[in-house]
Formats: structure tokens, C-alpha cells, sequence
């Protein structure tokens, strides 16, 4: 290869760092969204009829009051680089919104993990956020970024769908904000709403990449696209992404394993989706013959402490002494204070074993499983 290739191709590489670390950006760790690639599902593939608030895969959930029904999946189709995206479908279509409705897929961002952008000083950064879209609905939709330490100020931007059931990469560029900072906490900082469906209400003010007073009129102002009018209508997203700087570089792939320990920072799964024997919960004991108490350590530290539900049959979760396996009745969350580890206690069938005794809780019924939540 000719020295005059070699200074060309480094002029090349210098020039694509320029891009991606000017702005007060970074070489890796850019993208702020978690789950942006819609690679982790830890609830599921599958939600049919999603409710309100309802999380879906990770880190995304739906807000909407609206008198459609849709179902939200992980599809294994994307642009070119991308293996999954987030697909919703339309199944009971609202072709005629009342003033007050609307749907929005919602985001939200730890605030610790903003305080780069510097909002509440004079030296308050932009930040980009870029993601790819496709719908046989073309048209225009609403994002808005609402900044929930300071009185929930709003910043709305639109995206227009050009070319039907086609992939396109959409980018927005927001202002910093220089009037009220951002705490340095474990609470919400950002909630990024993507308009789906917004009636009168929330479309008749004006778009701002500049954050000010939330104004219903502003919540989906220039929203046109009602992806709620026929059970036609699909809409798929991926490659979710948002940066500090004027600047959209390209998505920043993380691996499963690395996208998975930031999302269990917000829920952890213990279980089984397939038949097998599991471990639900680490090491435990009897505390009487009818009763136990398990410990569960996270492998990742929670956002807070954690709410706890499970899915299955109780009869499907066993005690597993030593010498013989029983059936529980109960389980319920009694310490849950560090975001550390939990503690579960619950009644047993009579095991004839002598408290003290050691313990593990197992399943092999697939879809058994225990989630511990911690969401904003």
C-alpha cells in the first residue's frame, strides 16, 4: 500500500473520531438509551392488548388513552445491522381519536445518567437523538423530551415517514437547557415520548427544540399520522439513540450480555421460559416445617428497591431439601430495602424438616418465573 493511501485512510479515521467525539461526545458509552436496539425482552416477545404504562421490552413502555387495542412484539426483521425492532400492531382500530386521547411508545433516563449535558448552566450541551423507522403509514409523526426535574419542560420535535413499509433513519437535534439542572440522582431525568395517535388536544400548538413551559397543545403539536385507523397499520422501530452534540453518528452497538446488565439495573428475571429444572432464588432455609425464606442476590445492583411478581403456578415452585422436594402455597417479598438482595418467605407443604434446615427454591415448569422491578 502507498504512503499517500495510508495518510489518506488516517485522514479518514481522524476525520470520523472528529465526528463522533467533537460536541463533548464519546468513542463508546455515547448512546444514553438502554435497550435502543431491542435486543432484550425479559417480560416477553409477545404483549397483546397492552395497557397503559404497560412495559413491553425492555425499557419501553406505552402511554395512551384511546379505544383501539394493539399488540407490541420483538420482530426479527431491522435495517441493514440490526437483527430485532420493536413492532407494534394495530388489532382493534380508533379511526375517529376524541380531543383527549393519544398514544406514545415512552422512554425514560436515569438522571444520573445525564449530568454530561450540564443543563442549569450557561455551558448547557444539545443533545441528538436519531433512531430508524418503518410504517405503511406515511406522514408526520411528534417526538417530544420532557425534563422532569424542572417542572417537566417540554422540548417536541416531528419526523415525517416519507416512503411506505422502508426503513429510514430519522434525526432530531434538541437545545440544552440553561434553566434548571438536572438532578444527580436515581429518579427520572428525561421521559422522551413518540407520538403514535394524538387527538386535538395535543396538536395544535407549535414544535420548539428548545425546552419551555409544558403546554397540552405542545405534547404532539404537528402529529398528523393516526396509527390507531385501521388494523392494517404496523409500525416498527429500532436503533434508538440519543448522544450529546449536534451530531447523529452512527448507532452504537453493544453486545446482548453488555445491553442485558444495563437493563437489569430496572428489572430482573429469575425463572425458566422452557422446561428444565431453574433456580428461582439463591440459598434459603426452613423456618419450620411449613414455612421457608429464601435470599435472591441480583447480579446487578437496582435503580431502587424493587417491586416483586411472579408468572406460573405456585405449585410449580419447589423447596428442594436434601433428601426430598415440596410444593409451595405463598410467596412474598419481606426485605427489599438495599437494591442488593431481597428476601422471599412463604409457606411450604410439610416438609417434616427442622427450621434451620437448608433450602433452594427450583422450577422446571416453563414460564415460571420471578421479576423484581424497578423502573422510573
Amino acid at each position: 500500500m502507498s504512503l499517500a493511501r495510508d495518510i489518506a485512510d488516517l485522514g479518514a479515521v481522524t476525520s470520523r473520531l472528529d465526528t463522533v467525539g467533537g460536541s463533548s461526545g464519546a468513542l463508546s458509552n455515547r448512546n444514553l438509551i438502554i435497550n435502543g436496539g431491542m435486543q432484550v425482552a425479559q417480560r416477553g416477545t409477545s404483549h397483546a392488548a397492552v395497557a397503559s404504562l404497560a412495559f413491553t421490552l425492555d425499557r419501553f413502555s406505552f402511554s395512551h388513552s384511546q379505544d383501539g387495542a394493539f399488540t407490541v412484539t420483538q420482530d426479527s426483521s431491522g435495517p441493514a445491522g440490526f437483527a430485532n425492532s420493536l413492532k407494534l400492531d394495530v388489532t382493534t382500530a380508533d379511526s375517529s381519536l376524541a380531543a383527549g386521547q393519544y398514544l406514545l411508545m415512552e422512554h425514560k433516563i436515569e438522571a444520573q445518567n445525564l449530568q454530561q449535558l450540564a443543563f442549569g448552566t450557561s455551558s448547557a450541551k444539545n443533545f441528538t437523538l436519531s433512531f430508524y423507522v418503518k410504517s405503511n403509514k406515511t406522514g408526520t409523526y411528534a417526538v417530544n423530551v420532557m425534563h422532569e426535574d424542572n417542572s417537566s419542560i417540554l422540548a417536541n420535535l416531528t419526523y415525517t415517514i416519507n416512503s411506505a413499509n422502508t426503513w429510514e433513519r430519522k434525526t432530531l437535534t434538541f437545545t440544552g437547557d440553561t434553566t434548571g439542572a438536572i438532578n444527580d440522582d436515581n429518579g427520572s431525568g428525561f421521559k422522551m415520548g413518540f407520538g403514535l395517535a394524538m387527538g386535538g388536544t395535543y396538536t395544535s400548538g407549535d414544535t420548539s427544540a428548545s425546552f419551555r413551559t409544558f403546554a397540552n397543545a405542545n405534547y404532539g403539536a404537528g402529529q398528523t399520522v393516526n396509527i390507531l385507523d385501521s388494523t392494517s397499520n404496523e409500525w416498527f422501530i429500532t436503533g434508538v439513540q440519543l448522544e450529546v452534540g449536534d451530531t447523529a453518528t452512527d448507532f452504537e452497538h453493544r453486545t446482548f450480555g453488555d445491553e442485558l446488565i444495563k437493563c437489569e439495573r430496572y428489572l430482573q428475571k429469575r425463572g425458566t421460559d422452557t422446561s428444565g429444572w431453574e433456580f428461582l432464588a439463591d440459598a434459603g432455609q426452613l423456618v419450620s416445617a411449613t414455612a421457608f425464606q429464601v435470599a435472591v442476590r441480583f447480579r446487578q445492583k437496582m435503580r431502587a428497591a424493587p417491586t416483586f411478581s411472579y408468572t406460573g403456578n405456585l405449585s410449580d415452585i419447589y423447596m428442594v431439601r436434601a433428601s426430598a422436594i415440596h410444593a409451595i402455597s405463598s410467596v412474598n417479598m419481606t426485605d427489599n430495602t438495599n437494591g442488593n438482595t431481597v428476601l422471599l418467605t412463604g409457606a411450604v407443604a410439610n416438609t417434616s424438616g427442622s427450621a434451620g434446615e437448608q433450602t433452594r427454591m427450583q422450577t422446571q415448569a416453563a414460564g415460571t418465573n420471578f421479576f423484581f422491578d424497578a423502573e422510573l
